[in-house]
């Protein structure tokens, strides 16, 4: 380890710079503007937040887009237990009036006359806006609330999304649980796991760069999960070139086998982290914390 990873790890455990979190800050509140200066969309019960990266103070310096949710709760996406509860709600029911695919197209309106055509794109899952010097480039996704019904009185309340080419047919994300677990999880660790997984981001980054296939195919949002994932006693080193060690040492160790890992969850902990419906495996995990063992150069 002949480079000075101490003083790499410390550079890259930190969070944007005050100017980069402003102009994050603007790109949300241009959006907001959008949505109330819609003809069409002001007067729908709306919530836009951040999500992903930014809200979980996870994202890393030059790096640091934002993603915002623009969520219509007019209607929701409902999944239920079994049929008996399907049967028990459908007697409160009041068909929906109003459809995902046309919100979307009122979200896309929105924006377009606020930023301009040459500034919004549509991609299948959201909209990218472009970024300027006053904001910095944003994904802006429409969803419906998600309700996963456990009895015929108590739900989860998630997000979904249709994305426009149906690959897949629907994504539910957990965004508020996803926060909560989060923070808990950096107060466990004494404010060291958020450290930890932007030291990580930045180090996939790097090995990205360098053509590394594992740090190529393996998403920021995986990265976050599998520090998650890594029992409080990898942070309680002194220095990050031992934590970075510990938690890559037990995920690695962890990852050889479906047998310590398959009851993992997303950091909402209401999704599996290694199922078939997700754009990564086990195996390909693995292979990228074994990648960036060997690449730091640990022995």
């Amino acid at each position: 380890m002949s480079r000075d990873w101490e003083s790499v790890f410390t550079t890259w455990s930190q969070g944007p710079s005050k100017t980069e979190h402003e102009r994050a800050e603007n790109a949300e509140r241009q959006i907001r503007q959008a949505i109330q200066a819609s003809e069409k969309l002001k007067n729908r019960n709306i919530k836009v937040f951040t999500q992903g990266s930014y809200r979980n103070r996870v994202n890393v310096r030059q790096d640091s887009d934002v993603d915002v949710g623009v969520l219509c709760t007019d209607t929701y996406f409902p999944e239920y237990p079994d049929d008996n509860v399907r049967m028990e709600l459908a007697k409160s029911f009041t068909p929906a009036t109003y459809e995902y695919e046309s919100f979307k197209n009122e979200l896309e309106e929105a924006l377009v006359a606020r930023f301009g055509r040459v500034a919004v794109t549509r991609g299948s899952k959201a909209f990218d806006i472009k970024a300027n010097t006053y904001r910095v480039e944003s994904d802006v996704a429409a969803f419906f609330e998600h309700r996963r019904y456990v009895t015929s009185t108590y739900h989860y309340a998630g997000v979904e999304m249709i994305p426009d080419d149906y690959k897949p047919p629907s994504v539910k994300n957990w965004p508020d649980q996803h926060y909560q677990n989060g923070v808990a999880k950096n107060d466990a660790t004494t404010r060291r796991y958020k450290r930890v997984v932007r030291i990580l981001k930045k180090l996939s980054n790097e090995m990205a760069s360098k053509e590394i296939k594992s740090a190529k195919d393996a998403p920021s949002f995986l990265i976050e999960c599998l520090v998650f994932n890594a029992s409080t006693s990898c942070f309680e080193y002194q220095t990050f070139i031992q934590m970075v060690r510990a938690v890559l040492a037990e995920l690695f160790n962890n990852t050889l086998s479906d047998d310590k890992c398959s009851e993992w969850g997303e950091v909402s902990e209401l999704k599996y982290l290694f199922r078939a419906s997700q754009p990564w495996s086990r195996a390909s995990a693995h292979q990228f914390l074994n990648d960036a063992w060997n690449y730091i150069g640990y022995e």
